[in-house]
């Protein structure tokens, strides 16, 4: 930083990063707004404001925006592709980009904004007394600054960026308003990149899309110490056949921690999100197994449906995995099944491929879950190599009284028999939807019309009371 409170422009690497040590033996400087700034919180390769020392500045900021009633305004933006420039021309190519773009934000907006560099290729402009729309323009104009052809060695890049741009609110904290403007450059991102979107425009606007975020931290932290403590459990619903023979239940993860339920809609996604998905979904292979061979030594021998996450067949040690859970329960393959939604059997990736592969040459039958939700083609049916499909229960809830879904159900019916698959209904609730489905020529249904949920023990007491119903004689 200059002795006025400007930052140093990033013209070359080496004397920026020397004279910071000096710097730092000052403890307190002025800046263009005539206020005290800490410069401990330095980066050394731009001479911007670092993460910290942004938001000292920004708290400093924002208590002078309400004290003399003025608008304050933050800029975020992100380089788009910057790890591939990283992978191409290595972290001192990488430097060299971040320093020319820090550069150009200074001779452009350091008169009339405070700087900082937030990570490795993100910027923050703190921008005091411009309105929501003069922020906006700003955005705008950095993005095009960013935008501008550079020569790094004998490489010509075309950068681009993203950006998020939050306007302070009333009473708002200044970690607020920051974390608005990234919530929004994220958005920006998402939307495929090269563009600015405005705080309050996201899918998740701003303050609920932070509170969201905080929520998912702590369904993170939940799903750990679950995995530590023995927090999980499965749960199993009976699939019963119109003869009341049971055609298999379907293990259905749980979680509760300190006798808190964290339910599956909330921990799921965060599972996939973070990548614990593989390891629920390895828990989940050994913990069904186990139950199918409990229930055989029963004398209820009954398949185990248990679901299977992208995540989990991307990964290479999937079918060590599973292996690993039929070794370890002893139980026959032919008692376990798995259950995958139709993208997934789409999928031509090799490794998906070999992992399908690998799991029916152990004896596991496959399942298409959720049937008539994604994008398959029905030319590619006959090449599935699966056992049973599930019809989505959108199929389910408008019967009887629908008779176009009627048709749907009745035609898909037909052409999984054909195939030789076994044909499911879920979330059967009623007994006018069972005899829809049974009319249109659905094999098995699944639902609260025949039971809940419920844990490994009462299921097998169900089981036994059910096999006693269907071997009792007439």
């Amino acid at each position: 930083m200059r002795a006025d409170g400007r930052s140093v422009p990033a013209l070359f690497l080496r004397p920026i990063a020397s004279n910071l040590s000096k710097k730092r033996r000052t403890t307190k400087r002025k800046t263009s707004g005539n206020h005290k700034l800490d410069t401990a919180g330095i980066d050394p390769l731009t001479g911007f404001l670092d993460r910290q020392g942004c938001l000292r500045d920004a708290e400093r900021l924002v208590a002078r925006s309400r004290r003399e009633e003025r608008p304050l305004s933050a800029v975020w933006v992100n380089l788009d592709r910057f790890r591939q420039i990283n992978g191409s021309l290595g972290l001192g190519g990488g430097d060299a980009v971040i320093a020319k773009m820090a550069e150009r934000l200074h001779g452009r907006f350091a008169h009339r904004v405070h700087l900082a560099r937030m990570g490795s290729d993100e910027f923050v402009m703190l921008a005091p007394d411009l309105s929501l729309d003069e922020a906006q323009l700003m955005g705008n104009e950095a993005q095009q600054l960013i935008g501008m052809p550079m020569e790094v060695g004998s490489i010509y890049l075309h950068p681009s960026c993203s950006g998020g741009v939050a306007h302070l609110e009333y009473a708002e904290e200044a970690e607020h308003l920051l974390q608005r403007a990234e919530h929004a450059m994220h958005e920006a991102k998402r939307q495929g990149g090269a563009r600015i979107v405005m705080s309050g425009e996201e899918a998740t606007p701003g303050r609920l899309g932070i509170k969201l975020a905080r929520e998912e931290l702590d369904v993170e932290h939940k799903l750990h110490a679950a995995l530590e403590v023995g927090g999980l459990y499965l749960h199993y619903q009976p699939i019963v056949r119109f003869d009341g023979k049971v055609e298999a239940v379907e293990a259905l993860m749980r979680c509760e921690l300190d006798g808190e339920m964290v339910p599956p809609v909330k921990f799921i996604p965060v599972a996939e999100k973070t990548g614990l998905v593989i390891r629920l979904g390895e828990w989940s292979l050994m913990q069904g197994a186990m139950q199918a061979r409990r229930l055989a030594d029963l004398g209820t021998p009954t398949k185990v449906a248990i679901n299977v996450s992208r995540a989990q067949l991307t990964a290479p040690k999937f079918s060590q995995a599973l292996y690993a859970a039929l070794l370890c329960s002893d139980v026959d393959p032919a008692l376990i099944e798995l259950e995958i939604t139709e993208s997934l059997f789409m999928d031509v990736s090799e490794r998906v491929q070999a992992n399908l592969r690998a799991a029916t040459a152990m004896g596991v039958s496959l399942s298409i879950d959720d049937f008539g939700t994604g994008y398959s083609c029905l030319a590619t049916l006959k090449d599935i190599p699966a056992g049973k499909l599930k019809l989505d229960r959108a199929f389910v809830v408008p019967l009887p009284d629908d008779a176009r879904v009627y048709a749907v159900v009745k035609a898909i019916s037909q052409l999984g028999r054909e195939l030789g698959m076994t044909v499911v209904a879920e979330g059967v609730e009623s007994m006018t939807q069972s005899d829809a489905l049974q009319a249109a020529g659905v094999d098995a249904i699944q639902g609260y019309m025949h039971a809940r949920p419920m844990s490994g023990d009462a299921v097998a007491a169900w089981l036994a009371r059910q096999h006693e119903l269907t071997v009792r004689p007439m």
